[in-house]
Parts: C-alpha cells; structure tokens; sequence
C-alpha cells in the first residue's frame, strides 16, 4: 500500500506542481497567464492526434502482438529486415516525437532492441512529404544525397547508441 501511494504521488508531482504555478502566476499577472494557458491549449490541440494514433498502436500491439513477435522483427536478432522495418516506420511516422516515446518504450518492454530504436527516432529527420518543397529549393542532387546520408547517419547513429547503451544498466 505504501508503495502504491509513493507511485501516485510521483505521478501527480508534475501536474499539480504546474497548476499551483498556474494559479500563482494567474495571481501576479492575469492576462499573460492566460496567454501561456491558450499557448498550452495549442500544443495539446496539435499533439492530441499523434498521441491518440500512437496510444491506438499501443493498444493493438498489446492486443494481437506477442513480445516474441516484436523480438522477431524488432530485437537484436532481427538482421536486415528489422533495419528496414524500424527506419521505414521512424521515416513515416508522423507528428511530434514526443508522441511516439510512449509507443517506443512499449516496444522496447516487448523486445524492440536499442537499436532499432535509435533507428526509428533518427529517420525521423527524413520527411517524404516534403521532398518536393526540398527539390523545388535545393534541387535533386542535394535532396537525394542529403536523404541517404540521413539515413546512412540514423544507422550510424543506432550502432553506437546500441553499443553505448550495453554499457549502461536498462531501466
């Protein structure tokens, strides 16, 4: 039971903490709290989408996905296909990357290694969507070679924080 509470309280740390600075900001300056409450509406407007679509994955993964599955694909066994998996999923995911930290740990907990991880979050600099603005401003040669050292970078990247984070102790 006591443990039980020390996790609430943890929990809950954060949030009151920010409505109490809320309310005593509110006290000191009215019109620029609110201001900072509208910009904070914003971002929870802009980042509601992403997180309902990664806590949505979340759930079906939990649902029909067994870890082994996710070791399969995703695990430090996983060879080729995992690369291609974890750097085409970082290069179409969508939204703030703040949204897919939940999921990625998720998927960690099931058997995603660091790797493929880092894989994800470092393709996510690849931005298909906006290849052709990027064409139209810098041309093809600099679109192309910049995408393939992005992702050559990410695999570079995912390589030593794998190695890295065998020499830290997982949490």
């Amino acid at each position: 039971m006591e443990g039980e509470r020390k996790g609430l309280w943890r929990t809950l740390v954060f949030p009151l903490s920010v409505i109490v600075l809320y309310v005593v900001l509110f006290a000191m300056m009215p019109s620029r709290t609110i201001s900072a409450l509208q910009a904070s509406g914003q971002i929870l407007i802009q980042i509601a989408l992403p997180l309902c679509v990664a806590f949505i994955i979340m759930f079906a993964l939990n649902l029909f996905i067994k870890p082994a599955n996710v070791s399969r694909f995703l695990g430090k066994g996983a060879g080729v296909k995992g690369v291609i998996i974890s750097g085409l999923a970082g290069i179409i995911a969508t939204g703030p990357i703040y949204a897919w930290y939940a999921l990625l740990k998720e998927l960690r907990d099931k058997g995603a290694s660091e790797f493929h991880i880092a894989n994800f979050l470092c393709n996510r600099a690849v931005k298909p969507f906006l290849l052709p603005v990027m064409i139209a401003y810098f041309g093809w040669a600099f679109t192309l070679v910049l995408n393939i050292l992005l992702v050559v970078g990410a695999i570079v990247t995912a390589l030593v924080v794998n190695m890295l984070s065998t020499l830290a102790p997982r949490r």
